[in-house]
């Protein structure tokens, strides 16, 4: 076996430490033919020598290990791993037994047969397991006298573990990670830290800079200042071009810093919640001196060299140690490390560290579960721990009887847990199970149930610094995951987890290679739990970080922050290239009417040409943004006030009138449109049907049928079994039929009670014990819950049996035995139990097969049951109209088994369970021959997914306003249509076409097909279908489902559901809404036009990466029809204006440029310019953010309004130009006729002009305002006293003595009139003969 095979470039140190890995020697100094050759026959012999002298006395074997070093040195190369692993106190011995191979020519040490060192026997006997005889000495040696790695490894035909295999191939750098567990890591990984954060402190202003210039206008008015710092073209103030360019990128950049602000503080909260974790310290300081010379000296030297330096520093504390280890009779008694919890913020948590879970916390980070236990049965754990811990830390002497390990026995207790169907166990001494909830992580409603792995859930937590797990690299993949935990051998007294024995990048053969010493179990997906879960049981769970930050499942799945812009900006962007283009002709045609004749030079065109663009610049106005940014912040701010939506948060402040624009509205099913609460509505027993008030008669059957009669014998109780006869007798009056049904349904009452994987647990709420449930499906809860109120109690359930009481009288009236559970499957969707009824005669330690009624419960879909249990007339016209009403129906039967049936049953189905090929089929086809035939068809159960508040009338009010719903959900198919359909999403008796599990193009091509003839119809599609058509059928496939009225896609993963957002936005051009509560959710919500992200129970990271936070999704309604609506009318309307504001003054410059022979002289300078766009117009403009055309009730009344906004059609081309041919008309009259009636240039003129300005503006926003606001006449009066007020102090523009006389008072008066009266007419002529839905409405 080549050296290089062992060799793990990227291990990590490992936590075990090995105080003489310092005496290891090169591989390459090793003599090849000794190595490779040496052989003898009398291994056994020595072996058995060798445990005669152990049991005869401890000597220490100081004596061995000189010889070894002076007399083996330099020829026996067996010996190379000298002082490698100093975890036993016969480490020498290994020097002797290494180049023996066994007695039938193979490695009788096999890599991997150590069980961890010295407590590796304890160990094991924790699990139940002990070895054969026959090799019991030789693995009991092995867990002491290990080979050496490349011995082990090349012996023989000795085959290598897989575990090995996977060793060398995952430890590629790129490809997997080391994780010493409770220790710190060589490798650096990022840090644990939420960020929704758009920028960092050294992004922001380039990333915003570049944001604001990438529009034309603010790159137009950049370009504009920077003119006039050439005095040629400089006209008026520098300070008139520069000032409100700065003004505006300093409330745009304010404005993102500020909402990134608030990011990073939410954030900052999640990122600072407190986590328990263990901190393992050394359990005693003893050799810390030796440990830093070690350290010192191995700094200082190279690798070859600081072992031949250390080998004498190091001798006389080995022999010491060893005649310690002697003296105590080689039994080592303290842990490996010192365990204490300390608190941890979530930033602060790093791969390696391990957490201590209760229930209801979120899991902070990707983690695998190294233990768990039940919070009952904790404390007597921990009440046990130390003498457990020690008396687990005995050396079992050899002679002791064999312990078997085999992988069959393994095999054994891994099948039977499997055949259970993971039954949760209520005791801490199970396989560590616990249940997590994922809605968060990938929608699924249903419990997972994690375990942890055998090796370390029987491991004291002392001992976790001895585990290394080795995992994949990081995935977005939430439903895989491989990976390996290995238990490291245990080191002897001065024990130090923190010293790394051997550089990474060494070529030493090291005892940490998991070939050679360690005990390894595979991870699955089983045993983790992802960042974002919730534990959802009463269990405390002992887990360590794998992965950190943006290496996390959640966050793979998370696409990153963008900056999101509104389709309103983007529209004014272009409108303002056509005002630039309108500058730019008005500039050359004055230019060229000016005439070439008399001007020398071609530069004095140019300079003309740019006064003249400077001249009009405010054709574009800058004043635009600052208005339309500063009305964003009303409008979020009338959001974040708004009554009617508490908690609601506005985190991007830039786009609310996105959301007066959406088309389509993408959901999240868990948590959004659902509470993930089930509740029973609905039992049908074959001839009556119970539902509200109906189940108190249920309750009073119940009563009677277990009301147990008191037993003559104080000591025997008396059970219940489905065939109990002397229950008839609380009956006799009743009617026959009465009779029946009371029976019937006792019946399906137990039958619901028996037949499910529910465990109850007992927690404190309020100082009182409350029972509760816990199970991977809330169906099932739901269901115990109901048995629970209607009169049985679930109140023990373990993997061998089951107590159910009665409510009433408090007493156990049915107790069983489980023989088998068949759990339920996504492909089988039933799921079964065969139980042994007991009826209370039976003796304490009674296991009599034969001792009590055997029967087969089971329950499942309508759709695998229909074909179960026997011909009925009415079980599917039932379960259809449960469906219809959105109600999750399953199907309850049973059957009865006979003593013989059961027996052969078992036989046989154990024969398929161990069948190598075909075990699965095997197995299936046993359960259907002998069990799934003619079951007796108990009843119907319809369980309800309870609907947030109001969901169905905010989804029909939606639909009114033309919004297309998606429902997009990582659950399952049939939970998806059920709630589809109790949500009114899709309307009654509408056609619902599934797709699902797809994997043919042709099968796909005949779906769409059918598509395109029935586009009436609701789309129900899967993950898997929905890859297949966006994969081959992209286009066709989205064309088609944009036109459908519903689509439900399930089992979507977080970006699948990005990416159908995406598509939409790509392919439609609309916008595109996404609503979600989850982590799942994020990806979905970024991608999104505008993301709204709902504070759900789990937590708030949807909310807190989401464009706006709501805690209802009923609020969603008022989001978009109120505010959205009146955002972006509002919005539309005063872009509008302000563009009519600069225009109409550039109308005015144009014609007097005209009258002064083409000058490009100003008509307004300085304060007059300033003063227009600001104090003189800009408050009354900007106070038709608070106009509104309908009043709030209406505007939910008739969602029919909302639908006309989706057309863009408040602010268009066509208004636009409507606005334009207003602003010339005005523009050309004010200044026309103030110069025909004064004089062409001079104060008199400019008096007039620039006061019918200011009025005519102050009039129309007058005329414009739908309904008035206090604030409106407030700015509008106060507006014009201003101005009035300010005219005194305009002598320098003005001829103060001309303004107070009646001249000026009636050219004013005039020019306004005919500046305002015709396009107030012509507005009032368009209402009256097309009036404007709103005003249809107000009408009615």
């Amino acid at each position: 076996m080549p050296s290089s095979y062992q060799h793990q470039p990227d291990a990590p140190n490992s936590p075990i430490d090995d105080s003489d890995s310092d005496l290891d020697l090169d591989i390459q100094e090793l003599d090849p033919i000794t190595t490779s050759t040496t052989a003898g026959p009398s291994s056994s012999r020595k072996e058995r020598k060798l445990q005669e002298e152990r049991r005869a006395s401890h000597i220490p074997l100081r004596n061995l290990r000189m010889g070894g070093l002076r007399g083996l040195g330099k020829r026996n190369r067996g010996y190379g791993d000298l002082g490698r692993d100093r975890d036993t106190n016969h480490e020498d011995l290994r020097g002797l037994l290494n180049d023996e191979p066994g007695v039938d020519g193979t490695n009788r040490y096999p890599t991997g047969s150590s069980s961890g060192g010295e407590d590796g026997a304890p160990l094991l006997a924790a699990n139940g397991h002990r070895r054969r005889p026959s090799i019991d000495a030789f693995n009991k040696l092995g867990s002491h006298l290990r080979l050496p790695s490349f011995l082990s490894a090349s012996a023989g035909s000795q085959t290598l573990p897989d575990n090995v295999e996977v060793q060398a191939e995952e430890h590629d750098p790129a490809s997997s990670r080391t994780v010493s567990v409770g220790t710190s890591q060589t490798a650096r990984f990022p840090p644990n830290a939420v960020s929704n954060a758009k920028y960092t402190p050294v992004s922001f202003l380039p990333v915003t800079l570049y944001n604001e210039f990438s529009f034309f206008f603010n790159m137009y008015f950049l370009l504009v200042a920077l003119s006039q710092a050439i005095p040629a073209l400089r006209i008026g103030y520098l300070s008139t071009y520069i000032v409100p360019l700065v003004f505006v990128l300093a409330i745009t950049l304010g404005k993102e810093a500020f909402d990134d602000i608030g990011r990073r503080r939410r954030d900052n909260e999640a990122n600072s919640e407190g986590y328990t974790v263990l901190s393992f310290d050394k359990p005693g300081m003893g050799n810390a001196e030796r440990y830093h010379a070690k350290k010192k000296l191995k700094s200082k030297q190279n690798a070859k060299s600081k072992r031949k330096s250390l080998v004498e520093a190091d001798r006389l504390s080995d022999i010491q140690e060893e005649e310690d280890a002697a003296e105590s009779g080689g039994v080592r008694q303290s842990p490996s490390a010192s365990v204490r919890e300390v608190i941890r913020k979530s930033r602060d948590l790093k791969v390696g560290d391990v957490l201590k879970l209760g229930k209801d916390q979120r899991v902070p980070a990707d983690v695998v579960i190294l233990k768990s236990y039940t919070n009952e049965s904790g404390t007597v754990a921990e009440e046990n721990e130390v003498p457990s811990a020690s008396e687990s830390l005995l050396v079992e002497p050899i002679s002791d009887p064999p312990i078997d390990t085999t992988a069959a026995t393994i095999a054994e207790g891994h099948e039977s847990t499997s055949e259970l169907g993971n039954t949760p166990s209520a005791d801490a001494a199970g396989v560590g199970e616990t249940f997590i909830r994922t809605d968060q992580l990938d929608g699924e409603t249903d419990w997972k149930l994690r375990l942890g792995s055998p090796l370390t859930q029987s491991l004291e937590p002392s001992e976790f610094v001895r585990l290394r797990v080795i995992a994949g690299k990081p995935d977005r993949k939430v439903n895989e995951f491989v990976g390996t935990v290995e238990l490291l051998p245990k080191s002897r007294v001065g024990y130090d987890p923190y010293l790394p024995k051997t550089s990474p990048l060494s070529n030493e053969i090291t005892s940490d290679t998991p070939s050679s010493t360690a005990n390894s179990a595979s991870l699955t997906i089983d045993n983790t739990a992802w960042a974002n879960t919730v534990l959802a049981s009463n269990a405390t769970t002992l887990a360590v970080v794998v992965y950190t930050g943006s290496q996390t499942r959640s966050a793979l799945s998370t696409s990153s922050s963008r900056s999101k812009t509104g389709l309103l900006e983007y529209e004014i962007n272009s409108l303002t290239k056509i005002l630039c283009a309108l500058t730019a002709t008005l500039s050359i045609v004055l230019v060229a009417l000016e005439g070439f004749e008399h001007v020398e030079g071609i530069k004095w065109y140019v300079v003309n040409f740019m006064r003249f663009l400077v001249l009009f610049s405010t054709i574009v106005p800058i004043s635009l943004r600052v208005n339309l940014d500063m009305g964003k912040s009303v409008y979020s701010w009338f959001i974040q006030r708004d009554a009617g939506m508490p908690g609601a948060v506005v985190r991007t402040s830039t786009i609310p009138e996105e959301l007066g624009r959406i088309e389509y509205l993408l959901s999240d099913k868990t948590g959004t449109l659902t509470q993930n609460e089930m509740e029973m509505k609905k039992i049908h027993v074959g001839t009556v049907s119970y539902a509200n008030e109906a189940m108190d008669e249920v309750a009073s059957y119940i009563k009677q049928g277990f009301s147990v009669p008191t037993s003559t014998d104080a000591t025997q109780l008396m059970l219940i079994t489905p065939s109990s006869t002397f229950v008839a007798s609380t009956t006799v009056t009743a009617t026959r039929t009465r009779r029946e049904i009371g029976s019937r349904v006792r019946d399906v009452v137990l039958a619901l009670a028996l037949c499910h994987n529910v465990t109850p647990t007992l927690e404190e709420e309020n100082g009182q014990m409350v029972t509760s449930y816990q199970a991977s499906s809330p169906d099932e809860i739901a269901i115990v819950k109901w048995t629970e109120a209607v009169g049985l109690r679930l109140t023990h359930r373990d993997r061998k049996g089951m107590t159910v009481h009665s409510v009433d009288t408090g007493r156990p009236v049915v107790r069983v035995r489980i023989l088998d559970v068949f759990p339920f499957t996504s492909d089988g969707k039933r799921m079964g139990i065969i139980v042994q009824f007991l009826d209370g005669s039976e003796t304490a330690g009674g296991a009599d097969i034969t001792a009590g009624e055997i029967w087969f419960y089971q329950k499942g879909a309508d759709t695998v049951m229909g074909s179960i249990v026997a011909a009925n007339d009415w079980m599917d016209e039932e379960t259809a109209n449960m469906a219809r009403e959105g109600l999750r129906t399953l199907v309850v039967g049973r059957k009865r088994m006979s003593i013989q049936q059961y027996q052969e049953f078992a036989a046989n189905y154990k024969d398929a369970s161990v069948a190598i090929n075909g075990r699965d089929v095997g197995m299936a086809r046993v359960v259907s021959h002998y069990l799934e035939r003619d079951l007796e068809l108990l009843g119907v159960t319809g369980v309800e997914d309870k609907l947030q508040r109001d969901v169905k009338p905010s989804l029909e009010l939606l639909r009114n306003a033309g919004i297309k719903i998606w429902m997009l959900t990582g659950d399952k198919v049939e939970t998806a249509r059920c709630v589809a359909v109790s949500a009114k999403l899709v309307a009654r008796g509408q056609y619902i076409h599934t797709i699902a599990k797809l994997k043919r193009k042709d099968n796909a091509q005949d779906h769409l097909d059918f598509l395109r003839g029935k586009k009436d119809s609701a789309l129900l599609i899967d993950g898997e279908s929905l890859a297949l058509l966006l994969t081959h059928f992209r286009t066709e496939f989205i064309s088609l489902a944009v036109l459908l009225p519903a689509v439900i896609a399930c089992r979507c993963s977080p970006t699948q559901k990005a990416d159908i957002a995406i598509l939409i936005r790509e392919f439609t051009k609309k916008r595109v809404c996404c609503i979600g509560d989850g982590g799942n959710d994020v990806s979905m919500i970024q991608a999104a036009d505008v993301g709204v992200g709902i504070v759900g129970k789990e937590g708030r990271q949807a909310s807190l990466a989401a464009d706006f936070s709501i805690t209802q999704f009923c609020h969603l309604t008022k989001l978009l029809v109120w505010h959205g609506r009146n955002s972006y009318k509002r919005s539309a309307k005063l872009a509008q204006f302000v563009i009519h504001r600069g225009l109409i003054i550039s109308v005015c410059q144009t014609m007097y440029s005209i009258a002064i022979k083409f000058e490009p002289e100003g008509l307004y300078k300085n304060w007059l310019m300033v003063g227009y766009a600001t104090v003189y117009t800009m408050a009354p403009v900007f106070s038709l953010v608070l106009d509104k055309d309908v009043d709030e009730n209406l505007a939910n009344l008739y969602p029919e309004l909302y639908k006309e906004l989706t057309s863009g059609s408040s602010l268009s081309y066509r208004t636009f130009f409507v606005w334009v041919f207003v602003s010339i008309y005005q523009g050309g009259m004010i200044q026309g006729l103030s110069q025909v009636l004064t004089e062409t240039e001079g104060p008199k003129m400019v008096a007039v002009s620039f006061t019918v300005l200011v009025l005519n503006e102050l009039c129309m926003v007058a005329f414009e305002i739908t309904t008035w606001h206090p604030v409106m006449i407030i700015c509008l009066v106060g507006t014009l006293l201003l101005y009035l007020g300010s005219i005194p102090f305009l002598g320098g523009y003005f001829e103060l003595a001309f303004i107070i006389t009646w001249g000026f008072v009636w050219r004013v008066l005039a020019i306004g009139a005919i500046s305002l009266i015709p396009p107030y007419a012509g507005k009032l002529i368009r209402r009256a003969v097309k009036p404007p839905n709103y005003r249809k409405v107000q009408a009615i």
